[in-house]
């Protein structure tokens, strides 16, 4: 790798303190901070590290197949849970809280797999720069002691991008996600219908060739965050996009002048 001194520093001590685990579960999703995270844990402690998908109807489609592509690509040992968490009424009702009621959900099920595979830590791949926003499901990680490696090692987002990029993952530029629940205004019932109008939605502008971006769903209409470099575009093909929206089942279909924002439904907060 050609790093620089101060990330090499961080990337040395965070193998450190990876091979002071006798063994490590990787909470993993296929995004670029889970995929460094799952990579290095793979290369320092091998067949005592392993990797798990929390799979419920938030988590999209094509990033599972992805996901399970890539960990197949590098060699992970790697188990798919599966479980539905729109069966938490508390969940699907929405409230403000409601990442925070999912982590704690889906560390039960890490623990049950932790304590099958004799595994004796749970990470996730929380990095420095995240604790900038409102993040309950994070507070609902420290209460349950999950390791957040990256932060004890100082790394950034642009630190992890430069890694996995010199890693030679494919994933070092992937645009940033979360799950389709995010999509849907704090207090407005999570639905499995309308969280595939939304991952419809997202996958069809993806295929325009669009980057990051966002299908935010309000009430029936489609509210699009786009980059600013893209916003023209977007104008030129808003009829195909319009009608394609309006067939998944959206009612109105409109184009955020604000752009894409991370986290933008915590504007309300």
């Amino acid at each position: 790798m050609d790093l620089n001194g101060g990330l090499e520093r961080k990337l040395m001590d965070l193998k450190r303190r990876i091979g002071e685990r006798r063994s490590l579960l990787v909470s993993y999703s296929g995004g670029v901070d889970s995929s460094l995270l799952a990579r290095l844990a793979h290369d320092v402690l091998g067949e005592r590290a392993m990797a798990v998908i929390l799979d419920s109807e938030t988590y999209p489609r094509g990033e599972l197949e992805k996901a399970v592509a890539l960990a197949e690509a590098i060699g992970l040992r790697l188990r798919v849970e599966r479980f539905s968490i729109l069966d938490d009424r508390d969940f699907a009702l929405n409230p403000a809280t409601r990442c925070y009621i999912c982590k704690k959900r889906g560390i039960a099920i890490l623990r049950r797999v932790a304590l099958e595979e004799g595994i004796d830590c749970i990470a996730d791949g929380v990095n420095a720069d995240d604790l900038d926003d409102y993040r309950p499901g994070i507070a609902a990680c420290s209460e349950e002691g999950i390791w957040h490696p990256f932060i004890d090692s100082g790394l950034t987002k642009k630190d992890i991008r430069s890694l996995v990029r010199d890693l030679g993952l494919p994933v070092w530029d992937k645009p940033s996600s979360a799950c389709l629940a995010s999509r849907i205004p704090y207090n407005e019932r999570i639905t499995e219908e309308g969280l595939r109008m939304v991952e419809e939605g997202e996958e069809y502008l993806k295929g325009l060739g669009f980057g990051q971006l966002r299908v935010r769903m309000q009430g029936r209409t489609a509210r699009i965050e786009l980059e600013d470099r893209d916003m023209e575009r977007a104008l030129l093909q808003r009829e195909e996009i319009a009608l394609k929206l309006k067939g998944i089942g959206f009612e109105y279909v409109t184009l955020d002048l604000e752009g894409y924002r991370s986290g933008s439904s915590n504007e309300v907060l």
